[in-house]
């Protein structure tokens, strides 16, 4: 399986040798913990290589970096914050940060001595960005932050948080997005966490923030750019959510195709019969399928094509969420009861596999978006 994996049709030479490098690193490092596996791989420049050259990155792009998760993933040592750290954050600050902004985080997030969470979903608004009511008002030279965030990843262990509020126009009275950078320890700005029935080193937080008063420079770009600088974050998580997933469908495809090719019942490994055969094949080519289509997300955001990109990076993870839960299932299911041992450790996937399905937004709000956007039908809401 690794040797058909080497590289996609649509690599260039030099994202082979990545693809190459970052899977040879994961499999060297896959007892290696989290944090740790985390300043290795930032050392390396693994972490940053989306992040622009003149603040130490790697100068690349989404496809970068989507090639290091779904590499760490196949490998079985996915690092989740790679989706939040260096590719929502690390995205949204090389665009559209001041100077100052830039030169204070996008180093530290390059080589990983830097982390930072993202703070989006509410408790009341789910998959609806406007309904978010966490607000930042003007209160001289500074702002005030009041609000929730629920489901935010790794908030214990990042240096600060980019949180998504909004603000009132002066001019037409309603409220708009905006993106604020706010430092851990900050007064106001507190967390506890929500436990999870998922097995994943990083953890999930609620974020109350009461009278968080921050410097006008906590402000991320134009005030009334915010939409556009709020998805110039989104596309790429969604885009890296299905590296997440699609590293995982290779991961517990691995282990099957290696237990059917060597578990002998009858006089024939089981792999030899098309029962266990076909469905590895057929979760094989939807993985496949996926990964296309995410390379085709990565390729169109990384050209600056915005509103293609956001069509094809909902679609991307779309796809890659049903393949990996499809690719695990089918592998717990060709391991029979071994799938479900702490041995192979396939069976804590299947929880992890929904993941990709429910976050950072749900399929069906994908099919809505693909319903509205691409073919043009009415909206239900």
């Amino acid at each position: 399986m690794s040797q058909a994996h080497a590289h996609t049709p649509v690599d260039t030479a030099e994202q082979a040798d990545l693809r190459a490098a970052v899977a040879a690193f994961g499999r060297d490092n896959l007892s290696t913990p989290a944090p740790d596996l985390w300043a290795k791989a930032g050392k390396l420049g693994y972490l940053g290589v989306n992040l622009p050259e003149a603040y130490g990155g790697g100068g690349g792009g989404i496809a970068e970096l989507s090639i290091v998760l779904e590499e760490l993933g196949a490998a079985g040592c996915p690092l989740l914050m790679l989706v939040v750290s260096p590719a929502i954050c690390g995205t949204v600050i090389a665009r559209y940060g001041t100077d100052a902004q830039k030169s204070r985080w996008l180093p530290g997030l390059a080589d990983g001595s830097l982390t930072m969470a993202f703070g989006i979903t509410e408790p009341d608004a789910g998959s609806n960005s406007h309904r978010i009511t966490t607000t930042a008002r003007r209160d001289g030279s500074d702002w005030v932050l009041t609000g929730r965030k629920v489901f935010i990843s790794g908030v214990d262990i990042a240096d600060a948080t980019l949180i998504v509020g909004r603000t009132e126009d002066t001019r037409t009275g309603k409220l708009k997005p905006c993106l604020f950078i706010v430092p851990g320890g900050t007064p106001g700005f507190s967390y506890h966490h929500i436990p999870m029935e998922l097995a994943a080193n990083e953890k999930q937080f609620e974020v109350v923030m009461d009278a968080v008063r921050l410097p006008a420079d906590a402000l991320v770009g134009d005030e009334d750019a915010g939409l556009a600088q709020l998805f110039a974050g989104l596309n790429p998580e969604r885009i890296m959510t299905a590296a997440f997933a699609l590293g995982m469908g290779r991961h517990a495809l691995a282990k099957a195709v290696d237990y059917a090719r060597t578990r002998q019942v009858w006089k024939e490994p089981i792999g030899a019969h098309q029962a266990i055969a076909h469905p590895l094949a057929q979760a094989h080519i939807e993985v496949e399928l996926a990964r296309l289509m995410m390379a085709k997300a990565a390729y169109l955001y990384d050209a600056g094509e915005d509103a293609a990109a956001g069509e094809a990076a909902n679609m991307a993870k779309y796809a890659a969420g049903e393949a990996a839960v499809k690719a695990v299932d089918q592998a717990v299911h060709t391991l029979g009861g071994n799938g479900l041992t702490e041995e192979y450790g396939l069976a804590k996937l299947i929880t992890a596999a929904r993941v990709a399905r429910i976050a950072p937004v749900s399929r069906e709000m994908i099919l809505n978006f693909v319903s509205h956007q691409t073919l043009g039908l009415p909206k239900s809401y």
